[in-house]
Order: C-alpha cells, then sequence, then structure tokens
C-alpha cells in the first residue's frame, strides 16, 4: 500500500458523504470483527458496515474505495510483525479530549464488531474477558480530559492498552483466520 490512510482523510470522506461516523469509530468495527473472527478475505464486512455506521444503505463509490483502502491497511497491519496495528486516532497536535472522544468511539466501534461476529465469550481467554470488560469501562467514560502532562501520559497509556489488547483478541480468536487462509484446498 502507498500511503497509509489517516484519520483526517477517512473522516473528511465519510462527513462529505453526510455520515455521522468518524475514522475510529469505522476502523474500530473493523479491527473487532477481525478480532471477532471474521474472515480476512469475505466482503461481509463491508454489508455489516453499511447496517451499522450507514442506515443499511449502499455506500457511495468514494467512500467504499476508501474503506476497502481502510480495511486492506487494517489487515496488513495485524497480519505483519506484532505491535504493527495502528489505531485510527487524530494525531497527538489535535485537543486531547478530540483524541479522548476518538479513542472511545473506536472503543464502542470495536465492542460493535467483535459482537457481529463472536457471540461465544466462553471461549475466550480470562485476558480476553478481561480486555472486552476493560473497553466497555473505557466506551462508558465521559470525564473531560485537561490539557496536561498527566493526561496525556494517561491517555497515551489507554491507547497503547487498547492496542496491545486488540492485539490479544485477534491473536487469540482471529489467528485462526490466517492459518485457514493458508490451507485452501489445492484441486487434483
Amino acid at each position: 500500500m502507498d500511503k497509509q490512510l489517516d484519520y483526517d482523510s477517512v473522516t473528511n470522506r465519510l462527513s462529505q458523504q453526510g455520515m455521522v461516523v468518524d475514522a475510529a469509530e469505522v476502523h474500530g468495527t473493523l479491527c473487532g470483527m477481525l478480532c471477532g473472527g471474521m474472515s480476512l478475505t469475505e466482503r461481509q464486512w463491508i454489508s455489516a458496515l453499511s447496517d451499522t455506521c450507514n442506515q443499511g444503505e449502499t455506500f457511495p463509490q468514494s467512500v467504499a474505495q476508501i474503506l476497502d483502502s481502510l480495511f486492506q491497511q487494517t489487515c496488513q497491519q495485524f497480519v505483519e510483525a506484532e505491535f504493527a496495528l495502528q489505531l485510527m486516532l487524530p494525531d497527538d497536535q489535535a485537543p486531547i479530549n478530540d483524541r479522548g472522544v476518538a479513542l472511545i468511539n473506536w472503543v464502542q466501534g470495536f465492542m460493535l464488531g467483535f459482537g457481529l461476529h463472536q457471540q461465544d465469550l466462553m471461549q475466550c481467554s480470562e485476558d480476553v474477558k478481561e480486555a472486552l470488560e476493560d473497553f466497555a469501562e473505557i466506551a462508558r467514560m465521559e470525564e473531560p480530559m485537561s490539557e496536561d502532562e498527566d493526561s496525556e501520559r494517561a491517555l497515551y497509556e489507554v491507547v497503547e492498552y487498547v492496542k496491545i489488547s486488540a492485539l490479544l483478541c485477534f491473536n487469540e480468536l482471529g489467528q485462526s483466520l490466517l492459518e485457514d487462509q493458508n490451507e485452501k484446498p489445492s484441486v487434483h
């Protein structure tokens, strides 16, 4: 992929088409679906996003194209070396409250996407269950953050925790998808 998509370019494209979701929520939903066990090669993600983010309406071509690029970028980050996943959030120059709201949107999207593909939490490890409980807490955060070093550090730590927890979920529940992809039946 030539150029990595960023929060602003994806959010701008979505808002130009009158959509009320931001890049963080869409990316979180995609990540949740992948971490919940959705196939990396099936196209069911686009209809799931359409249902959850666009009231079931087909995406305009320009949005579908950027979403396809975002999906490919996200899949690539999950299958690359460890910790390649980058959450689709505003950059560090954005006000801390904007970044905090985007993180909440990302986590809410993740929970939605994960729930669409993984309803049986009994098969999940205690670590994954704990991460999902923590995500539920993060999704309910409402506190405005002050523009100080302690708040910056706290937000950074939560973002890193969310990223590592998403990778944990993918490694446990989504990793089998990679094996399925590599074990395509051969025709004799």
